[in-house]
């Protein structure tokens, strides 16, 4: 389990990284987002001892990560895929690192395998592509069958088959009770691969909270509905004090509708339905909703003003309440 206490980095006038506190379980993949900016690759250079905090601590299973011996059997971190020698082959990389602490030499074997690089492994990593030499970073983290391992942007390079292979691995790690933290640009595959979401924007914490209940919370739902009887359909609903806004192909959707009373007031009318449908909130929406006061620049070059903090929404917080004030 990896823990941040009161975590704060600066560099120089700029704050990087504001009194961030939050637990990364096991058991779970825990996706790790934020706008670019938010702090996100320095908390996790933090985690590795790679930067100082100005102040505050990280603990893994309880200690710092200087405090432990032979550290790749604890903890496996891929940030940066290029941090490999170019003149060295696949197998002499990982081998040296697997000697500097204390690992088998047949491990070296055996991730290979597992990223899918036994046929280049006496390869030159200056002659790899981007996706291989994403797959010899996996294998590093792997090398010393760590209880943690952290991924930063872990499908950069990869292939539609490489996407799903890192995906089911990551899953599988977690499903094995390992903690699995894994930073993202992608909304869509995060939204496939993440138990757990912890949000950070300006070096803050936004939200600590299980992927469903954060779409939940940031998004608005809608039911969609299709009728040849549209005049209808739009008389009941409004004679329920409802509402209806046009949606694709004809239909109509009721912004956070129930789908069981929607169906149950068109079967009191007569009133033929073609469609009935929740319309569920997208992870890239409520990451939007989230962060919209937290990114660095707007899409127009203008920067956007520091507003005051505002309270994380999970772990510690009474959702419904959202004054700052602990549960």
């Amino acid at each position: 389990m990896i823990e941040l206490h009161h975590l704060t980095k600066r560099y120089g006038d700029k704050l990087a990284v504001d009194d961030l506190s939050f637990r990364i379980p096991e058991g779970v993949v825990t996706g790790f987002l934020g706008p670019n900016g938010a702090g996100k690759s320095t908390t996790m250079r933090m985690i590795l001892d790679l930067d100082q905090p100005t102040s505050g601590k990280v603990t893994i299973n309880g200690r710092s990560y200087a405090a432990i011996q032979d550290p790749l059997r604890q903890i496996g971190a891929l940030l940066e895929a290029k941090s490999v020698h170019p003149g060295r082959t696949a197998y002499d990389h990982l081998l040296w690192m697997a000697q500097s602490n204390r690992i088998p030499r047949q491990r070296v074997d055996q991730v290979l395998e597992v990223v899918g690089l036994t046929a280049v492994a006496k390869k030159r990593a200056r002659g790899f592509s981007l996706g291989m030499g994403q797959r010899l970073g996996i294998a590093s983290a792997l090398l010393g069958d760590p209880q943690i391992l952290m991924f930063d942007e872990p499908v950069n390079g990869l292939d539609p088959e490489g996407i799903v292979w890192i995906r089911k691995l990551m899953k599988s790690l977690a499903a094995e009770g390992r903690t699995v933290f894994v930073s993202s640009h992608l909304m869509s595959e995060m939204a496939l691969t993440a138990d757990h979401l912890v949000v950070i924007g300006r070096g803050r914490l936004l939200a600590d909270l299980p992927m469903a209940e954060f779409i939940k919370r940031n998004s608005r739902s809608a039911v969609r509905l299709r009728t040849p009887h549209q005049e209808q359909l739009l008389d009941a609903l409004r004679g329920a004090g409802l509402t209806a806004d046009p949606g694709p192909d004809g239909s109509w959707e009721v912004t956070d509708g129930d789908p069981v009373l929607l169906g149950d007031l068109a079967a009191a009318h007569n009133i033929t339905l073609h469609e009935l449908s929740p319309q569920q909130a997208s992870l890239e929406e409520a990451f939007m909703q989230m962060t919209a006061d937290s990114v660095e620049y707007r899409t127009d070059g203008t920067a956007v003003p520091v507003l005051e903090q505002q309270p994380a929404w999970g772990a510690g917080w009474d959702a419904r309440n959202k004054s700052g004030k602990e549960s």
